[in-house]
This record gives C-alpha cells, sequence and structure tokens, in this order.
C-alpha cells in the first residue's frame, strides 16, 4: 500500500510540474516578400499541441518556460525559434522551399523531409486528394522508389525499393495497421488515403522505432482521429467523385468540434465500383498456366502483353483466345468510419479513438469454368452480402464464378501525452492500440476461408535532452493472435509477440547533426504445426481407387520460435551551404520470419500455388516439418542523399545498397501438387496441378537511385522530373522474382489564381532482370493529366478537380504483380471530383 502512494505521489507531481505560472507568446508569420502566411502550424517544442496561423499570418500560444517555437508550412523552410516565457511577440519569417517540405511525424524528433538522415517522401494536402485511390499501393506508386504489388487495383499494396509484404511496415499514427496484407498479395491494407492527412514513406530500414518488420521501410497514415491541438470552432468537409472507368462513386465526410479543450473528430468514407476496364487484352487462361508451371522459354523471348515472340510471330494457342475488355470481379463496396476524441491542455493531451471498416472487393484471376454464371448485369450493392450476392459483370460470355473477399476490422487506439517541460524530460508519450481482423474469401455464396488477426500493441517513449543531446528512449510491445480457417488455410495459427527497447538520438556540432539509434528486440513465434505421416508404398501408382486419406495420420506438435533481433544505425547531415544538404545514413537490421514465410503448407489459391515454408524439407514428395536452423534475415543498408531545397531549381537525389545476409524467397521447387496425388514430380499430367513453391534463403544485394527535381520557369510554371533505379538480384548473380521496373517521368504544373493544372507523362521501362520462373514485361507509358479550382460558395471554400488517367489508353503489365496478364492496368479513367469545406 506504501509503494502504491509513493508511485501516486511522484506521478501528481510530475502532472503538477510546470504549472506555476503560464505567459503568451503572439506573434506573426511573413515570407520574403513580407506578406503573412495563413495556415502555417506553429508548435511549441516539447508539447503535444500546435496552433494554425490565420488569415493575416497572425497566432498565439501559451508557454510557462523558456522555449523553442517550431514553424512549418508546406512548400517553406522550416524555422526554430527559440523564446523566453515572458518575451510577448515575435515575427517570423520563412523562406519558399524548391522542393516540398513537410513534418514527418513518424520521425518521432519534429523532423521535415528535408533535415532527416534516411530519405523520406510525403504525400499530403491537395495532392494527396487528387491522387487518392482504393488502395495505398496505387496511392503512392507514382513517388520515386515506390511501387505496388497490384493483384487489380482493390488489392495494392506498396512496395519500397524491391521490397514489400513482411519487410514493409504499414502503420496508422505510429501503430501497426495489424491486417493481414503481409499474408498475401490479395489481401488488402486496411488503410483509407481520403481520411488521412498525409502520407509518408520512410525508405530504408526503419527498425529503430518500428520493428523488424520494416526492414523495407515504413509507411505511415496521417489523420486526426485522436485530436491533439485545441479545437474551438466547428469545421468539417464534404467530398464526392467519379471514376468512368470502374463507374466509381466515392463519398467523404470529416466533421470536427470542439469547447475548453474537449475534441471531438468523425469522418467516413463510403465507396462502390465496378468492375475496371482496361485496353483489349487477351485472356490468357492458358498461357498463365504455363507460366506458372514454370514451362514457358527461359530466355524470355515471351512478351509480357502477349501480343507476339519478338520475332513478331504469334503464339499458336493465342490465336483462339478470348479478348477482353474489362477485368472480372474487380469490384470494391467499402465502407469505413472513424470517431475520435481528446482532452487537450497546455501540458496534457489524453485521447481514444475508434474505426471500423467494413469492405467486399473482387478477387481477380479466379477461373473457374466449369460453372455456368450469367455476368451480364451489374453489382448488386443492397448490402445484402450475407448471401454473396457480390457477381462480376465481365464482358457479355465470359463465364467466371464470383469470387471476392470480405474485410471486417474494428480498430481502437488511445493516446497519452504529457509535457513535463523541464530540463531534461520533454514529454512522455504512450500509444496503445487493438485491432480485431477478419478477411473471408466467398465463392459461389459460401465462405471459403476466414483469416483472422488479433493484435495488442503498445508503445511508450519519453523524449528528453541531455547534454546537448536530443533523442527518445521508448517501450514497445507487440502481440499478434492469427489464425486461418477453410480451404485456402495454408498457414496455421499463430501467436506472436515481441518486446523491444529502443534509443534514437541526435546533436548538432554547428552545421553538422549526427544521429544515432539502436533497438534490441525480443521476438517469439508460437504454433501448433499438423503434419500427415504417409504410409509408404511399393511403388508409386496412382491408379488406384482407395482415398488418399485412409494411409494418413496426422501428427500435432507444438512449435516455438525464439529469437533476439539487434538494430543500429548511424547518420549525419551536413548544411554544406545555405538550403544544400548531404545525408548519410547507414544502419544494421535483423528481422525474423513470418507465419506465411516460416510455416506455409498448403494451397494458396489466390497465386495459383502451392505454398511451404523455411521450416519445411521435401523427401519423396512429402514436406517433413523440420525447422533445425532458422537464421534471420539481417540487413545493412547504406543511403546517400544530395538535396538542394532553395531557389528556382531543387532536387532530392538517394543513391541505395543493401547488402541481406539470408534472404527469404520464393523457389519455384519443380514439383507440382495436386489434392489427389500430392507432391509430385513436373513430368506427371494433372488436371488443375499446382507448381510447388518454397521459401529459401541466401544472400542477396539491392541497389538502385531515386530522383526528384523541380525547375520554377516563372511563377507560373514548373517542370519536374522523377525517375528510379532497382537492381535486386542474389549473391549467385540470380535475380530476385517480381523486381519493379525502372520508371522516369516529367510533369508540367501550371498556376494561376485559383487555378492548378497539371500534365505528367512516366515511361515504366521493360523488365528483362528475371528469374526462370519468369518472362518478361514489355514496357508502357502512362499520360496522366489534372485540374484542380478553388473558389467560393456561400461563404464556404470549394475545391473542384478534373483527372484523366491513362490518357492514350495505354496498355500495361505490372511487372510485380503475380496476376500480371490476368489484370492489367486500368484504361482511360475520367475522374471527377469536388470537396468543399465549412
Amino acid at each position: 500500500m506504501k509503494k502504491h502512494s509513493i508511485i501516486a505521489t511522484a506521478i501528481l507531481t510530475a502532472l503538477s510540474a510546470g504549472n506555476a505560472y503560464a505567459a503568451q507568446i503572439t506573434g506573426k508569420v511573413i515570407d520574403s516578400n513580407k506578406k503573412p502566411i495563413s495556415g502555417a502550424k506553429v508548435h511549441l517544442h516539447g508539447k503535444k499541441q500546435s496552433v494554425i496561423t490565420d488569415r493575416f499570418g497572425k497566432f498565439s500560444i501559451n508557454t510557462d518556460a523558456d522555449s523553442q517555437l517550431h514553424i512549418t508550412k508546406n512548400n517553406y523552410i522550416d524555422q526554430r525559434i527559440d523564446i523566453k516565457a515572458d518575451q510577448g511577440n515575435v515575427v517570423v519569417s520563412l523562406e519558399p522551399s524548391s522542393v516540398e517540405s513537410i513534418i514527418v511525424y513518424a520521425s518521432a524528433l519534429h523532423k521535415n523531409n528535408l533535415e532527416m538522415a534516411s530519405p523520406v517522401s510525403v504525400l499530403s494536402g491537395d495532392e494527396l486528394k487528387k491522387q487518392a485511390k482504393p488502395t495505398l499501393g496505387e496511392t503512392l506508386k507514382g513517388q520515386p522508389g515506390i511501387n505496388a504489388s497490384y493483384f487489380g487495383p482493390v488489392s495494392s499494396s506498396p512496395i519500397i525499393r524491391g521490397l514489400d509484404g513482411p519487410r514493409v511496415k504499414i502503420t496508422q499514427n505510429g501503430l501497426d495497421s495489424s491486417d493481414a496484407s503481409r499474408i498475401g498479395p490479395d489481401h488488402t491494407t486496411t488503410n483509407e488515403s481520403l481520411s488521412a492527412e498525409q502520407i509518408e514513406v520512410l525508405r530504408g530500414p526503419a527498425t529503430l522505432l518500428y520493428g523488424s518488420g520494416a526492414i523495407g521501410g515504413v509507411v505511415n497514415v496521417v489523420d486526426n482521429r485522436i485530436p491533439t491541438d485545441i479545437i474551438d470552432t466547428t469545421t468539417g468537409a464534404v467530398g464526392y467523385s467519379f471514376d468512368t472507368v470502374s463507374n466509381t462513386n466515392t463519398y467523404a465526410a470529416l466533421f470536427e468540434t470542439g469547447k475548453d479543450g474537449f475534441n471531438f473528430h468523425f469522418d467516413g468514407v463510403v465507396r462502390n465500383g465496378k468492375d475496371y476496364d482496361a485496353p483489349e487484352y487477351p485472356s490468357h487462361e492458358e498461357h498463365s498456366e504455363h507460366e506458372e508451371n514454370g514451362e514457358h522459354e527461359e530466355n524470355g523471348e515471351h512478351e509480357e502483353n502477349g501480343e507476339h515472340e519478338e520475332n513478331g510471330e504469334h503464339e499458336e494457342h493465342e490465336e483462339h483466345e478470348e479478348l477482353l475488355k474489362s477485368v472480372p470481379n474487380t469490384f470494391i463496396d467499402s465502407q469505413q468510419v472513424n470517431f475520435g476524441t481528446s482532452y487537450v491542455n497546455d501540458h496534457l493531451t489524453v485521447g481514444f479513438s475508434f474505426g471500423r471498416i467494413d469492405t467486399d472487393y473482387g478477387i481477380p484471376a479466379h477461373s473457374h469454368a466449369h460453372h455456368d454464371h450469367d455476368h451480364d448485369h451489374d453489382h448488386d450493392h443492397d448490402h445484402d452480402h450475407e448471401e454473396g450476392e457480390h457477381e462480376s459483370h465481365g464482358d457479355e460470355g465470359h463465364d467466371e464464378e464470383s469470387v471476392f473477399a470480405r474485410v471486417k476490422q474494428d480498430r481502437w487506439q488511445a493516446l497519452f501525452n504529457y509535457a513535463l517541460h523541464n530540463n531534461y524530460i520533454e514529454n512522455i508519450n504512450v500509444k496503445v492500440g487493438f485491432t480485431d481482423y477478419q478477411h473471408s474469401e466467398i465463392e459461389g455464396g459460401a465462405v471459403g476461408t476466414t483469416f483472422k488477426n488479433k493484435t495488442s500493441e503498445l508503445r511508450t517513449s519519453v523524449e528528453h535532452k541531455l547534454a546537448g543531446w536530443h533523442g527518445i528512449i521508448g517501450y514497445h510491445f507487440s502481440d499478434s493472435d492469427y489464425e486461418a480457417q477453410g480451404a485456402e488455410a495454408f498457414t496455421p495459427a499463430t501467436e506472436t509477440t515481441s518486446h523491444a527497447l529502443y534509443v534514437l538520438e541526435e546533436k548538432q556540432f554547428g552545421d553538422f547533426t549526427l544521429e544515432l539509434g539502436a533497438r534490441i528486440e525480443d521476438y517469439q513465434l508460437s504454433s501448433v504445426i499438423t503434419e500427415e505421416a504417409h504410409e509408404e508404398h511399393d511403388d508409386h501408382d496412382h491408379d488406384h481407387d482407395h482415398d488418399h486419406e485412409e494411409h494418413d495420420e496426422k501428427r500435432l506438435f507444438a512449435y516455438e520460435l525464439n529469437q533476439t533481433n539487434m538494430s543500429y544505425s548511424i547518420g549525419g547531415v551536413y548544411d554544406y551551404a545555405e538550403g544544400q544538404n548531404i545525408a548519410v545514413n547507414l544502419s544494421h537490421s535483423e528481422r525474423s520470419p513470418l507465419t506465411a514465410e516460416l510455416l506455409s503448407n498448403g494451397t494458396h489459391i489466390a497465386t495459383s500455388t502451392y505454398e511451404l515454408g523455411l521450416g519445411y524439407h521435401l523427401e519423396n514428395g512429402e514436406a517433413h516439418f523440420e525447422p533445425e536452423d532458422i537464421q534471420q534475415e539481417v540487413s545493412t543498408n547504406f543511403d546517400i542523399s544530395f538535396r538542394k531545397f532553395t531557389g528556382d531549381f531543387g532536387y532530392t537525389l538517394n543513391f541505395f545498397y543493401n547488402d541481406v545476409e539470408n534472404y527469404y524467397y520464393q523457389e519455384n521447387t519443380g514439383l507440382i501438387y495436386s489434392s489427389e496425388h500430392g507432391i509430385e514430380e513436373a513430368d506427371h499430367e494433372h488436371e488443375g496441378a499446382l507448381p510447388v513453391y518454397q521459401f529459401k534463403s541466401q544472400d542477396a544485394e539491392l541497389y538502385g537511385f531515386e530522383l526528384d527535381t523541380h525547375y520554377k520557369l516563372n511563377e507560373e510554371n514548373t517542370v519536374k522530373l522523377f525517375a528510379d533505379s532497382i537492381t535486386a538480384k542474389l549473391k549467385d548473380s540470380s535475380y530476385l522474382p517480381r523486381i519493379p521496373s525502372n520508371k522516369i517521368g516529367i510533369k508540367y504544373e501550371y498556376a494561376l489564381d485559383n487555378l492548378v493544372a497539371d500534365l505528367t507523362v512516366t515511361r515504366y521501362a521493360s523488365q528483362n532482370k528475371i528469374t526462370s520462373y519468369e518472362s518478361r514485361t514489355a514496357g508502357y507509358t502512362l499520360v496522366d493529366f489534372s485540374m484542380q479550382y478553388d473558389f467560393d460558395l456561400a461563404g464556404n471554400d470549394v475545391m473542384a478537380y478534373f483527372n484523366i488517367d491513362n490518357l492514350t489508353d495505354e496498355l500495361g503489365f505490372v511487372h510485380t504483380s503475380v496476376i500480371k496478364e490476368q489484370a492489367p492496368l486500368p484504361g482511360r479513367n475520367f475522374k471527377l471530383g469536388v470537396r468543399a469545406f465549412f
């Protein structure tokens, strides 16, 4: 009892510290021409909340100690101003930036993208609303170094520098999204771009704060579902857009209000769309079946667009292939709502939020020729989902059973932040999240497989200053309870738990800022493995009439994987001239395998393969679980960035080299699997047999560059050039599968008063760097146009925009997609949208 009293007294003392007096700092933010800047964010260092300048550039903020103001505005260079508690009034001048400058919340140290040692890009504001797509992959794929897995536009995850899935952490306000998108490419992410304020992409290993699952990078979706600023007015926005390529209607709403420090937030998005149209393409059902079994020519002479071989002669089977003008079974019917509330004062921010997602979307490339199904009708969107009434509406006469995913997710988040604002401890931050996720795959009205994932997460940190060092020390806990039930349950139920301690510190030495970080993580994976022990036979005759199950005995045993992952980094930023710097970062990261990589053993219908994990050993057509020596994946990554962000010409140029020991990847074993005969040599022919892919580990290297340049011709005209390149191969010189194509693009922007228009041309190169079981992908060029006009309507700000995506109706196939031939990119799309603010 006495111990509890001492703890309570200590907490109350900390919470009351620094409340003796409060002063108000007023000021004005202006540009280089002494004109007021509205909408600039003024943040008092060490506290959570901030204020926004009004249309006259004015602001006021409370402080109770000498501190520092951090003033930010998109496309301006940040300013940090030391202030006295009794200073009264300040005037801050911001210089324009030729490269977008935006605060990165995932940095944890209040840095913008031009100050960080590791490369970062941010998509926010009006640009984010115009580019928002149903999935994160499609929203971000135009950024340098970012591509998409593309299992159709309704299931597409980000690929960062050739790494995706388990190596890219997807977070919502710094906490794991906790969906099943890392289990397979047909599992979509559960993050909605339209409800986000900004989306941040941290390239390279970001394991120090976010765990070993971030060995390839982090995508952090930032929203205001837990308000962290004091809201003293009622504001909101409503939006609507329509896409012609899929007849998609999208509705979005935002509402925020507050009084006396108590805040409330609501946002919601509803999206209904049908199968998307594409330029005419062959169905490729027979062709893709051969490729999946590794039967294509290894010299890659088959062009991915299926039009001809390099010598111009048509493949014989293509003469009779069906031509399609839309991609069957790619509809979407989605609803998402988020509620949040908070209390904010000068020192304390505490809040809670709840979000619900309910989405049905089609899973393409599920072909069932033996079913007769009429598709000459539209999707039924009356929400009678339990009867499985969503059906594809492909071209007339194209028979395919409706196979779709039903995703439901409930997500709770809580935030506590207390600013002590003393000389050593700046603030204490606690984030807690719980996610209940369910993904069911429904075929012909019946549930085939259900994937469930319940995740609890805690992240707590202390921000401090000590002997000139500024940093955070934190603890991170995560527990994931995953299970799969049904025909496609190729991974067993698994509980994954991690505990981690991390530290991130920085110190400035003149024009050079040094950054150091380290993390130690205890990782534990536990599961119950089911293995079938087969009776031996004198021969391998499969012509018997006996049921195969009569000779099987199931064996269950518990399995645990316990590993300690160490990560550390050293980096620095040197401001060698005004508006120019060089950033260097060297990091070492370790990652343990996830469930799918380690324990897979079953049919994965979405990818038309039979998958085996690292823990299995193949012998005489049988898979035995023998996880004797599972090594961690170890990444040593080097980044160097050159930046210029003032004047009419600016650029960001990143070079990277990533050396990975024990890289996990899937290898075609040359075997096939059928339910009747099990695993056997590929020289047997059985209808519906699938190729067997197994996860292997081998040393690999990935390297390349990213370029983003801006040149302002005059006040109205700007030209941007962007490009990226990635090479990914094993140390034995063979290439890794599905390496993203290199891309280069140019963007022209015109801005006059309230009108902004741009034209973007992006060239995706052909991909010839392929594995033995892949074929080449032809290059393609996408031309996109957008126009935005801001105006006043009844005293409310309104933004109207008009986009034309794929203006030339180019046929393009995405090399990173496992169903690239069956799901080309959408054809020409006209998008009309309007968003009103009140």
